[in-house]
């Protein structure tokens, strides 16, 4: 995901990385040099003059404005959802931290690494659902947040959060039966974790239900035919000017397009989704620092993707 502060008016201009102009630069040529033909030959195909009333363009481009409007609006629905997902799971995993290190009373040495150990798994959960949204192992997370038997047990699954969940519900049970928590804190916990689940759940249906295909479709298409025959609707009435104009408009329907389809799956890795990795290491920071365990140094990235 890039994050960026907001520039100057005339670097704005100049801005490529994450402007999705590197998707489309071969969209654009190919209709660059198609207006300059159309130009050269006057609008012509051999001898024939292609009459096209620019008003026509008008209408179709009004009905085409509207039409992506709501596509845009549908992506972008699906984008927030899924950064207030993940914006609760950070609350979530601060404040079970908070209620294991407080709530629980096992004061004991073994009692401290088994908080720890528990804490590790939240981490782990956070980690696994990110690479299950990106349909990726995610081993080196696994393997050093959780024991070598958790590790190999959750090798051949498939739902690795939903078991970490589990995990981290027979450690619960464990501090129960051991009286380290009473009924309220128990109850409390118990409904943290149904947030867990939830969020997995919210996350699962923004991944397996994308955008209605039709829609995608008939947007792609009614975008590529309209910017191929505009300039024919133009060479008349603008002239010399015509392949600039038809440029700047082709870059607009078709760069709204391809951000429609990107930002339409947020859990990507492309450079507009959402920066699940910032995310966990986020979470992973926070919860360790909370219960003082030793990590790696953090060091948060520069860079403007922060990926």
């Amino acid at each position: 995901m890039i994050t960026r502060q907001r520039t100057n008016w005339l670097k704005m201009l100049f801005i490529w990385k994450g402007s999705v102009i590197n998707k489309i630069i071969v969209q654009l040529i190919v209709i660059a040099v198609l207006s300059l033909i159309t130009l050269y030959f006057k609008g012509k195909i051999y001898d024939y003059k292609v009459h096209l009333n620019p008003t026509i363009f008008t209408l179709i481009g009004l009905a085409l404005a509207i039409f992506m409007g709501f596509c845009n609006t549908a992506s972008y629905d699906r984008y927030w959802e899924g950064r207030k997902l993940w914006g609760a799971l950070v609350i979530e995993s601060r404040s079970l931290t908070r209620q294991v290190l407080t709530l629980i009373n096992d004061p004991s040495p073994e009692g401290k690494k088994s908080k720890e150990d528990f804490i590790k798994m939240i981490a782990a959960f956070c980690w696994s659902l990110n690479y299950q949204l990106r349909n990726k192992s995610g081993t080196e997370h696994l393997s050093r947040l959780l024991s070598a038997e958790q590790v190999d047990y959750l090798r051949d699954k498939r739902h690795i959060p939903v078991i970490i969940l589990d995990f981290i519900g027979e450690w619960v049970s464990k501090q129960a039966k051991k009286n380290h928590i009473d009924t309220i804190v128990l109850a409390s916990i118990d409904n943290r974790l149904n947030q867990f689940s939830q969020i997995v759940g919210g996350c699962e249906r923004i991944s397996n239900t994308p955008l209605p295909f039709a829609y995608s479709v008939l947007l792609h298409r009614t975008v590529y035919f309209y910017c191929f025959w505009l300039p024919f609707g133009l060479v008349d009435s603008l002239g010399w000017m015509m392949p600039l104009i038809v440029l700047l408009i082709s870059y607009t329907f078709i760069a709204l397009d391809a951000i429609i389809q990107e930002i339409g799956e947020p859990f990507g890795e492309e450079e507009n989704d959402l920066a699940l990795n910032t995310i966990c290491r986020t979470i992973e920071y926070s919860i360790f620092e909370q219960a003082q365990i030793p990590q790696e140094d953090y060091k948060p990235t520069n860079s403007y993707f922060v990926d």
